[in-house]
């Protein structure tokens, strides 16, 4: 048995200090006194915010021998998301659909959330999310297909411009049989709850 692959996204950290000054400067450019009583403390506070939204947990990666050869769907079905978007760093939250039909190995079902949040915790697009989260699927698991749905309110959408509170954006990636055959592709956006 193969040793399970430790998960961490490549990416460098925040710096603290840099976005600290950074937000100070903001507030000041907002016409608001960041050294008040009450912005005091904000440059820390938005900094370690952004700080946790965007390091994703670490994980290791559990598979399983496919002893049995189930070779039906699995689907985890509501997985939340929440992500930013890199054009307005507002976030976008909403539900991810993950499926696969196992090769020789299955995966700890948790997994499928973990690579959710690994991807999410970046400045996004909804359309790469889907796509890395896909991929990367894909690539570690070679299962025989890969789905991936994700549902997302954007709040760069909702609370500014249009201002279309409520609307939804839907994106999928399709590897394998769920992308070659057509009766595979509509099992899975069925159980998915995909019209």
């Amino acid at each position: 048995m193969a040793a399970p692959l430790r998960v961490v996204n490549g990416r460098t950290g925040v710096d603290v200090e840099a976005a600290q000054r950074a937000v100070a400067d903001l507030l000041v450019a907002l016409g608001h006194d960041p050294a008040s009583e009450h912005l005091a403390d904000t440059p820390r506070r938005v900094a370690d915010a952004y700080g946790e939204l965007l390091t994703p947990r670490e994980f290791n990666l559990t598979t399983f021998p496919n002893d049995e050869g189930y070779d039906e769907l699995v689907l985890a079905r509501g997985i939340p998301v929440q992500s930013l978007c890199q054009h307005h760093l507002l976030p976008f939250h909403g539900v991810a659909h993950v499926g696969y039909l196992p090769g020789e190995r299955i995966l700890g079902l948790s997994k499928l959330a973990r690579v959710v949040e690994l991807y999410a915790r970046d400045l996004q697009v909804q359309e790469r999310l889907t796509k890395q989260v896909a991929d990367w699927l894909q690539q570690h698991l070679a299962p025989k297909g890969v789905g991936v749905v994700i549902e997302a309110e954007h709040m760069c959408m909702s609370l500014r411009g249009v201002r279309a509170t409520g609307s939804s954006t839907v994106t999928s990636a399709l590897h394998g049989v769920l992308r070659d055959d057509a009766r595979s592709r509509q099992e899975f956006f069925g159980l998915a709850g995909i019209r």
